[in-house]
């Protein structure tokens, strides 16, 4: 069991120019957490000093998060959590923003950062084939595969990879007994899931290996690292990513998306619409 220390996170206030785009760092590692409540006080600290907001999820299995901030305020938290035990190769990907997407940070104590509520879904006992974005077209495009999307309807909605089942769940908790009543793994011998940024499909490959699916794979990254690194003339990406945040969606590229969430009902929705098609209402988070 590993412990933190106060010395272990350390900051230099930010010094990034006003006018420079926002960074947004989404991150996640499964490793063993410890102390963290005061882990939580300490990262809090940190965040307010140098002007980092997003959502920050601490469990005894790991971290999840996504953050938004000056440059150099990214890079100091970045630096603190790779101090702790355990999680120095913690990788990020990094977008910008223009206008900040969280009003707040938010550290959080959970019982998991992904919400999955199946014991046999635990990466650190097995987890799925990784799969990278420049050979990922080539394994889906394979007639033997079952390509799944293991997000939430209202995600794919908008967005999802050519020809990929989407299991209708509206949260994630939901997949185990999707993949009970729908695969076999007798007969969908080969299997590719993906996701937006990699961790879920830590938790489903994770799932499905200890079901004794043997051949399982998942696209490292997830969507978010697809779509930087895939050119969109070679893309099998069709509409736009869903993205937990005051983005909404982002396209090829990273760039901005043509979504706006509905205030009411949480539905994304195009930004052309001027009422949102699920509910009717004509408020929009981030608009008077």
């Amino acid at each position: 069991m590993t412990t933190e220390t106060s010395s272990q996170i350390s900051h230099t206030a930010p010094s990034a120019a006003d006018d420079a785009p926002l960074v947004v760092a989404a991150f996640y590692k499964f490793a063993p957490l410890a102390d963290r409540e005061a882990l939580q006080a300490r990262l809090i600290a940190l965040g307010d000093s140098v002007g980092v907001k997003g959502t920050l999820l601490l469990a005894p299995e790991g971290i999840n998060a996504t953050l938004a901030g000056p440059r150099a305020g990214i890079d100091a938290t970045l630096d603190a959590l790779r101090a702790l035990p355990g999680f120095a190769d913690l990788t990020h990907k990094e977008s910008t923003a223009e206008a900040p997407p969280f009003p707040r940070l938010r550290v959080r104590l959970k019982r998991e950062i992904v919400t999955i509520r199946d014991p046999r879904a635990d990466p650190n006992t097995a987890v799925g084939t990784y799969v990278k974005p420049a050979d990922w077209n080539d394994l889906i495009t394979a007639p033997d595969v079952v390509l799944v999307d293991t997000r939430n309807d209202y995600e794919v909605e908008i967005g999802t990879f050519e020809g990929a089942i989407d299991p209708a769940t509206t949260s994630f908790s939901e997949f185990p007994q999707w993949v009970r009543d729908n695969l076999d793994p007798k007969t969908e011998t080969k299997v590719a899931m993906f996701c937006t940024g990699g961790i879920r499909c830590e938790k489903a490959t994770a799932l499905m290996k200890n079901l004794g699916f043997k051949d399982v794979f998942h696209l490292e990254g997830g969507i978010l690292k697809y779509l930087e690194e895939i050119p969109e003339t070679e893309s099998k990406w069709r509409g736009e990513c869903f993205v937990f945040d005051g983005r909404v969606s982002l396209s090829h590229g990273l760039t901005p998306g043509t979504h706006a969430m509905c205030e009411t009902c949480n539905h994304a929705y195009p930004k052309t619409e001027s009422l949102c098609p699920a509910c009717g209402s004509e408020r929009r988070y981030g608009e008077p």
